[in-house]
């Protein structure tokens, strides 16, 4: 194995830092597939089923994109991170779906804290794979441990400025994959953007935190992604003048969270759910009138 390919979906938005840091610093080259594109979801669509959800079918296109063009794919299999912390199946699936649809090497490595396998662990095995030293790579995992960090502590404060702002506010409830996805959610963020909104998000926030709020809303969630959304929109929720929740179609978890939690809250929101044949142009009137209706409120 030489050059790793990471597909930019899904894990991505949760390791990257972390990834190539560890692989910059023991000189593993990687390549990242492109932002997503319409040859990339179509790849995608080509090779899922229909029960898929979004995200996983632009995963899959990512995954197939990079075929070609590495030696290995990084996809790691992540189970729970502990219990009452469990991760959705996408994250438990991927592995052997992208395995069973690609004839090409796979690098791997389990989180399953309730087994006590962690990332460091799996980080450490990936590093000993390419023949590095232990004293290498117990190195490049501190230093990609430390930049993540950093960047994280960043986001989370630039975040919580932007609660003390005079204009109107707005929290996206929503998985990093999504929000930020060329596909899915770019469009509605640049509209916000556009028209002067200040967007808070839900995955830049202390996680230990929000994790706890969550509980406000039910005590008997155990998916921890969304533990941590709401708990964010439970941390914010008197500081804010409106919610999107944003998701893919048909993602289980997200259909009974956001729906528990939109019967509970008094804020206005607004619910997109996204599918490989939405077009902005129906997302924009929606977007358009919740920004007006949230205007005059603030005013």
């Amino acid at each position: 194995m030489n050059k790793v390919g990471i597909p930019r979906g899904i894990f991505y938005y949760y390791y990257k830092d972390i990834w190539t840091n560890f692989f910059d610093a023991l000189d593993i080259p990687y390549i990242i597939s492109p932002k997503t594109n319409k040859k990339i979801m179509k790849l995608g669509l080509k090779g899922a089923n229909d029960e898929m959800c979004l995200s996983m079918k632009v995963y899959l296109g990512h995954a197939l994109y990079l075929k070609d063009k590495c030696d290995c794919l990084l996809v790691p299999r992540i189970a729970n991170f502990k219990c009452h912390n469990q991760m959705c199946t996408n994250f438990l699936a991927l592995y052997d779906i992208v395995n069973n649809e690609l004839a090409m090497p796979i690098l791997n490595y389990n989180i399953d804290l309730e087994k006590h396998k962690s990332l460091k662990e799996g980080l450490f095995n990936i590093g000993i794979k390419f023949n590095k030293s232990k004293k290498e790579i117990k190195k490049a995992y501190k230093y990609a441990l430390k930049e993540y960090s950093a960047i994280k502590k960043e986001e989370i404060e630039n975040n919580l400025k932007k609660l003390s702002t005079n204009k109107l506010k707005i929290l996206i409830v929503s998985h990093p994959y999504n929000t930020y996805d060329e596909m899915i959610g770019a469009d509605i963020i640049k509209y916000l953007e556009d028209n002067d909104v200040t967007i808070i998000y839900s995955d830049k926030f202390n996680s230990k935190i929000v994790s706890k709020l969550s509980y406000k809303y039910s005590k008997d969630l155990y998916f921890k992604y969304n533990k941590d959304n709401i708990g964010a929109l439970k941390y914010v929720e008197d500081k804010i003048d409106g919610v999107i929740f944003l998701s893919s179609f048909p993602c289980g978890p997200d259909s009974i969270t956001n729906e528990l939690v939109m019967r509970q809250i008094n804020i206005p929101y607004l619910n997109l759910i996204i599918d490989d044949t939405s077009g902005f142009n129906g997302l924009e009137t929606r977007l358009e009138s919740f920004i007006d209706m949230l205007g005059d409120k603030h005013e």
